[in-house]
């Protein structure tokens, strides 16, 4: 599995990860499994969010017994939390329910009204007490991040977590030339769409089922080796069973020539530049 760096000062970190959004919703069993299989594949880098309902609890099932440093955690604190207190008592019910005492990134879920200021001195505090190795964003367009680093300074910033898929590239107009800039990690979530894969007869389903082909891998494994080819973006495809997950980390060392990339590119254009920054 293909590494990159997490942040100016963090580890390298699978280029695929393992998302859990909905992961709670569906057979607990088979959920442990894929996420499993996720970690034996090399798909260390798990996220989840106190946002996804009981997420937190089936990942610490799927962790149990494994070597806690070789794993990278993330979750995520609301906006509604993210006062100073709020955040540093998030953070504490989040490690509870993994069942960990420190997570490698917390992530601020989106802008909310508590000030930068605020949330940024619980990241501080947390970093301090060793409850959390480093801290970042999700949701956040170029004018939020410029605000934030205006209050945390160069480096303290690890990722930001967006969505990206085929279908969907605004960040490809300013949010990843920032992050590149400043050394931030850009991870992709949804990076298969939200139910809406390019159908196999669709233009652009051609396009992925002929490279797929070529490579002898899946269509969903030479989108996500399309999103992950900048050095500074990494994707979090959430799997549901152990197939899934062995096919989504089998995208991790898949590389697409620049023509293949053009080829993508023109199947899937990014488009303007939206007014707003999408998400889910």
């Amino acid at each position: 599995m293909k590494q990159k760096k997490f942040g100016t000062h963090g580890p390298d970190v699978s280029v695929i990860g393992q998302g859990t959004w909905y992961l709670d919703r569906g057979d607990r069993k088979a959920a442990v499994a894929a996420l499993r299989r996720g970690i034996e594949t090399g798909m260390t880098h798990i996220d989840t969010a106190e946002m996804y309902g009981d997420a937190e609890l089936v990942i610490a099932d799927a962790i149990a017994g494994l070597p806690r440093e070789k794993l990278f955690l993330v979750s995520k604190v609301l906006p509604s939390n993210a006062s100073r207190r709020g955040a540093i008592t998030a953070c504490e019910r989040s490690l509870k329910r993994l069942k960990t005492d420190h997570l490698d990134c917390y992530l601020l879920h989106w802008r909310g009204s508590y000030p930068f200021e605020e949330t940024v001195a619980a990241f501080d505090e947390l970093v301090a007490a060793g409850k959390i190795r480093s801290w970042g964003v999700s949701n956040f367009d170029s004018d939020d991040l410029d605000e934030l680093l205006d209050v945390a300074g160069e480096g303290k910033i690890a990722c930001n977590q967006v969505l990206y898929h085929l279908q969907e590239r605004a960040i490809e107009h300013a949010v990843i030339p920032w992050c590149e800039k400043h050394g931030v990690a850009v991870v992709a979530y949804s990076p298969f769409g939200h139910n809406d894969f390019p159908p196999a007869r669709s233009k652009g389903g051609e396009v992925l089922q002929a490279l797929a082909d070529a490579h002898k891998a899946s269509p969903r494994q030479v989108a996500l080796a399309f999103l992950t080819r900048l050095s500074s973006v990494l994707a979090i495809p959430k799997a549901s069973s152990v197939e899934h997950a062995a096919e989504n980390a089998g995208a991790g060392d898949l590389k697409l020539s620049d023509a293949e990339i053009a080829a993508l590119d023109k199947a899937f254009p990014r488009g303007p530049k939206p007014r707003g920054l999408p998400m889910l």
